[in-house]
């Protein structure tokens, strides 16, 4: 008998019992670090290669239509709308490009990743995570609260009878149906509502919380609201508690306005935008938005850093009373997989106009960014991608 054999026999005899094994350690999930972010083959990660390669052929060939002069885009998309005119910087944008992460590695590229764009209203989802992290601190104790009980005197964005009623939940779900004039333009003029120009000023007034509606004059509310809650300007909160720990580039910039500043404890701050349909919002390259992506496939952890808390989490992607398919903004949800029929009903997407988005997937470790891709091919593009999984891999 073996030493080892008769070592188990004599415990057994004695009525002792050996003590157990620690269990295996769990290996740590890649992360890229500041930098260069390593590229591996898809097949080396559970992807079939030739189906990669068509979907990457699906975004090199559906290049969004608009002009890639941006006020010409923008005149486009939002012309016929009163008060459509810029009011922030406008960076001419470049051509169709892509990223595909897979396990934290990048796995598939086309265009030019580096290169910084308006990312139009995936800025929404930065805006929320910064709304976040105050949460977290703290400093918005309950969602539910209403947003007026945070102002400070003298500022008026929640002072009639009807925006007193809104609660940052409402401002998060795009169902506040804030009233008003903010840095000059009005809430109506977003997407007016009515058969003809007399109509839009007149719109119908809705209870806060009861009716869902995508409005960038009042995602800005939400942004002025959380800059005098954070009392300090939200891109340098953005850099410091997210950008710079997941390792992003220098590259990246979110503009506000040119009329939106506003005196905060003696310095002049500007309040940033949520998009850019008036210009404004966030400036950032793929790679960039490729690894805020990666953040949230990792449930807002970064390494030994929790970054954005869980609980937060859970409630973004908890869909809307108002709207099933939305939850915190830009969350567009999967939830009846009618939006994205190939893609499991917990993967999200952050949307920004022309094609921009940044698709989170947590049951397959999978980041997918397009910039400028025909809003038409988006599904093929990911049918073509999920269909190349290893069955290992699968939902």
């Amino acid at each position: 008998m073996r030493l080892a054999t008769r070592f188990v026999v004599a415990f057994a005899f004695l009525g002792l019992s050996l003590p157990a094994q620690a269990p295996a350690p769990t290996p740590t999930p890649y992360l890229p670090p500041r930098g260069p972010w390593e590229r591996r083959p898809p097949e080396q990660h559970g992807l079939d290669p030739a189906a990669v390669a068509a979907a990457v052929q699906i975004g090199i060939d559906n290049e969004h239509k608009g002009p890639r002069d941006m006020r010409q885009f923008l005149a486009q998309s939002f012309g016929n709308e009163p008060h459509s005119e810029p009011i922030g910087p406008v960076f001419d944008r470049g051509g169709s490009c892509g990223l595909i992460v897979k396990g934290g590695y990048v796995v598939a590229e086309w265009g030019d990743v580096a290169r910084a764009d308006m990312c139009n209203s995936v800025t929404k989802t930065f805006l929320t995570t910064v709304v976040g992290l105050a949460w977290q601190r703290g400093l918005i104790r309950d969602v539910h609260d209403r947003a007026a009980a945070y102002m400070p005197a003298g500022v008026e964005l929640f002072t009639s009878a009807h925006n007193r009623a809104i609660t940052w939940d409402h401002l998060l779900r795009q169902t506040s149906d804030w009233q008003g004039e903010l840095w000059g333009k009005p809430d109506w003029a977003d997407r007016p509502e009515g058969k003809t120009p007399a109509d839009w000023p007149q719109r119908p007034l809705r209870e806060p919380g009861m009716h869902y509606k995508y409005n960038d004059v009042r995602v800005n509310v939400l942004a002025l609201a959380t800059l005098h809650v954070w009392r300090r300007p939200l891109p340098v909160v953005l850099r410091e508690e997210v950008m710079d720990p997941i390792g992003a580039s220098a590259t990246w910039r979110w503009h506000g306005y040119d009329n939106a500043w506003v005196e905060l404890d003696g310095a002049r701050v500007q309040s940033v935008s949520g998009g850019g349909h008036w210009g404004g919002g966030m400036c950032i390259g793929t790679e960039d938005l490729a690894r805020f992506g990666l953040l949230f496939v990792r449930d807002g952890r970064w390494g030994e850093r929790q970054i954005v808390p869980t609980g937060w989490l859970a409630m973004a992607r908890t869909p809307g009373a108002a709207n099933a398919g939305y939850g915190h903004a830009n969350w567009f949800l999967n939830t009846d997989r009618k939006s994205m029929p190939a893609a499991p009903a917990s993967a999200v997407r952050f949307l920004g106009n022309g094609g921009n988005i940044v698709y989170v997937d947590r049951d397959h470790d999978l980041v997918v960014v397009t910039r400028w891709l025909r809003d038409a091919v988006w599904n093929e593009l990911l049918g073509k991608l999920l269909a190349g999984l290893a069955p290992a891999a699968g939902k």
